[in-house]
């Protein structure tokens, strides 16, 4: 069952929707600010989304993730800035002044559960469509589809307590997609999941994007981020450190090979001479993370001492992520 397609509902992409081809961006962001008291959470932050494509917010906790997808939905009051939506048929909209507008064309699936642990997932989705004003033919037609696409048709009469962790987010996003939806925002959509069905849920975000669906996605897997993700906006403290695409991101900030080292004496290393080998070296714990253009001498000194372990592998988004924003645990943000 896991090759269903996008529901009918869904697979219809809007005029400009079939890609980044630099027309208006449907959603603009400006020059964004967000205070609670005397804390700046919201930092002159400016991003767009363009048709068909899938933006990724990356960030350490506390970093203003959260409070910026509030604001787009019009959750929470931008203190300054503007932020613009274009709709399906080219109306130039405002959050929150047209609020209502442009949430009929938002599908949302938040961090925390919000199914109702009364209705089965049929009605989830049915009690759901309401809200856009669907009638019941309209859902009766929608929800077969719907639970088809996030391969719940076998539960289509169970209470989400009857449902693993899995299954409760792929209902969350087939009830975000009943109003077929220009853009979805996915906060943390695959937190406390286990890898068959993150792999899943990605499958089924793929197949949204390639019938033109966009997406503003927040996560804290730096593999989900570069596997679903054409551009990336980096956030710590309010600010944007950094915007583009994974790979670029990585070429423009990242040496392009890393040695992991640990074992007995690791730790010496990182101010021994072998250190003259990489560009740059970082300690963690007990591991020495040596970031090069040109590992083979490297990797020969260290093959003479056998006590050490070590991995040799291409940099990737978690060491773009832990440079920018730092290694520091950030607690209770």
């Amino acid at each position: 069952m896991t090759t269903a397609t996008a529901p009918d509902t869904v697979t219809q992409p809007t005029d400009n929707s079939s890609a980044h081809d630099g027309g208006k961006p449907l959603l603009q962001c400006e020059h964004l600010v967000k205070r609670f008291g005397d804390t700046t959470v919201v930092q002159d932050l400016s991003f767009h989304i363009n048709p068909g494509e899938c933006l990724g917010i990356i960030g350490p906790n506390g970093a203003g993730k959260t409070t910026t997808i509030r604001m787009c939905l019009g959750l929470t009051a931008p203190d300054q800035g503007h932020i613009g939506y274009v709709s399906e048929h080219g109306q130039a909209l405002r959050m929150p002044q047209d609020a209502l507008a442009i949430k009929a064309e938002l599908g949302v699936v938040s961090q925390m559960d919000t199914l109702d642990p009364d209705f089965s997932c049929e009605e989830n989705i049915a009690v759901y469509g309401r809200y856009f004003g669907l009638d019941a033919a309209e859902l009766k037609a929608r929800t077969p589809d719907l639970l088809d696409f996030a391969v719940l048709s076998h539960k289509a009469h169970a209470r989400p307590g009857e449902l693993s962790g899995g299954m409760k987010r792929r209902l969350s996003l087939a009830r975000a997609l009943v109003n077929n939806p220009r853009l979805l925002v996915l906060d943390e959509p695959t937190t406390g999941l286990d890898p068959q069905a993150r792999h899943l849920m990605w499958e089924r975000l793929q197949q949204l994007l390639q019938v033109g669906k966009s997406i503003l996605l927040t996560t804290h897997f730096m593999d989900e981020a570069e596997r679903l993700c054409d551009r990336l906006l980096v956030l710590d403290h309010g600010r944007k450190l950094a915007e583009g695409s994974p790979r670029a991101l990585i070429a423009q900030h990242i040496e392009p090979e890393v040695v992991e080292v640990y074992g007995p004496g690791a730790v010496a290393l990182a101010t021994a001479p072998i250190r003259s080998r990489a560009d740059r070296a970082e300690v963690v714990g007990d591991t020495v993370f040596f970031y090069t253009h040109h590992a083979a001498s490297l990797l020969l000194e260290l093959a003479r001492q056998p006590q050490l372990r070590t991995l040799h592998r291409p940099a990737n988004l978690e060491d773009l992520f832990l440079k920018l924003t730092g290694r520091q645990i950030r607690e209770g943000a």
